[in-house]
């Protein structure tokens, strides 16, 4: 078992388009659909893979292009560690004055160790000023415990 990183900072809106956060229904549409419905079916199906923005169901990063893996690590404390790096880089910029005062990262890193030790998937978001938002995310691979049929998407040399 092995973890990856992932980050998207972005506009709100933006990370609103859920239609291009979940993935596209196993089965196409029957024959006979509206033809609208037949195209948004096969253009989601092609652009969930690709898009970089967060699936609602953090273990379909996995689908995701392998460039958006931010770090790979074999033990979930340096997975935690670097979630608890991004929360510290980006706590000045968060809109909740009560998430930019939060201090407790080794509370936040311990939670982070904790799930992905019984190997649980980590997600976390923030919404940012301007109204921007910030997604981090740690999956568990090889297997992933709510997807295992998803493959990894890193070969296993040079993890951290």
């Amino acid at each position: 078992m092995h973890y990856h990183g992932y980050q998207w900072v972005g506009a709100k809106e933006r990370f609103d388009q859920e239609a291009l956060r979940r993935p596209p229904h196993p089965e196409p549409p029957p024959a006979g659909s509206k033809p609208e419905l037949i195209q948004r079916h096969r253009e989601v199906a092609a652009e969930f893979p690709t898009v970089d923005l967060p699936p609602l169901e953090t273990a379909y990063w996995l689908v995701k292009p392998r460039s958006l893996v931010r770090g790979t690590w074999d033990e979930a404390k340096y997975a935690a560690a670097w979630i608890e790096a991004r929360v510290a880089e980006y706590a000045p910029r968060f809109a909740s004055e009560w998430e930019r005062s939060f201090n407790d990262l080794a509370f936040l890193a311990n939670s982070v160790v904790e799930k992905l030790s019984f190997g649980g998937d980590v997600s976390l978001g923030f919404y940012l000023e301007r109204p921007s938002y910030l997604s981090l995310a740690v999956v568990t691979c090889s297997p992933n415990r709510s997807k295992p049929e998803l493959t990894c998407p890193v070969e296993r040399t040079g993890m951290v």
